[in-house]
């Protein structure tokens, strides 16, 4: 059993765990845990060094000894570090969101980052936000949360999203790439996105963040209380 406390937030691209899980984890003051990052990170790597992103062996070797450091500034930005270089933009694009989807089928690159993943539950509590953090990295959670949203809303925001930060995209260039990670990620062979049993359900199509996290927070709180 777990000896710290964790809370779960699994979802397709662009249901919102990512904003969902910093607003959660600053409320409660917990550690966050953002795994998508280092599927990101492996793909970078693997990039970089050469390694092609079908090579299993290869990227499963990188991920053991992956050289990955999370950081923020003063205001609360992320900042991301590999081999001690700042790669903060570099994975947040639409083509390293793609790479990870790719990477992330592969079953020695998740077994590679298994450990380092649970290494991220430290005192007084941690939220973990993926497509499998409930279903396998974490199942003794505390609370385990899933998170919807339709494919057009979620092109929708991660269009803003991308516009906000100074890239180029379009519409229906995300939206086929959304469809296709989503195929990708459910249709894997380890650890396909789907909700746990006992995970709670949450489609936030329509929700506001404040109504979202709020939400979620409702919910842990009276799962504290039992």
């Amino acid at each position: 059993m777990l000896s710290t406390s964790v809370m779960t937030i699994d979802g397709p691209s662009g249901s919102g765990k990512g904003t969902v899980s910093r607003a959660a984890a600053k409320s409660l003051g917990w550690a966050l845990l953002d795994s998508g990052a280092l599927y990101r990170l492996v793909a970078l790597a693997g990039l970089r060094a050469g390694i092609d992103l079908n090579d299993a062996v290869g990227l499963a070797r990188l991920a053991h000894g992956l050289d990955i450091r999370f950081d923020s500034t003063p205001g609360g930005e992320e900042i991301v570090y590999l081999g001690g270089q700042e790669v903060t933009r570099d994975i947040r694009t639409e083509s390293a969101g793609s790479d990870a989807s790719k990477v992330a089928a592969l079953p020695s690159v998740r077994a590679a980052l298994l450990d380092r993943q649970r290494r991220f539950a430290v005192a007084p509590g941690l939220v973990a936000d993926g497509r499998d953090m409930g279903t396998v990295v974490f199942t003794d959670a505390v609370l385990k949360v899933f998170l919807t949203a339709s494919v057009e809303v979620r092109a929708q925001r991660r269009l803003k999203q991308l516009i906000e930060k100074g890239y180029s995209a379009n519409l229906e260039g995300l939206l086929q790439d959304l469809r296709e990670r989503d195929e990708r990620d459910r249709s894997r062979a380890v650890a396909p996105l789907m909700a746990a049993d006992d995970a709670y359900r949450l489609d936030t199509s329509s929700l506001s963040v404040d109504e979202a996290v709020g939400q979620v927070l409702a919910w842990y709180q009276a799962l504290s209380q039992n």
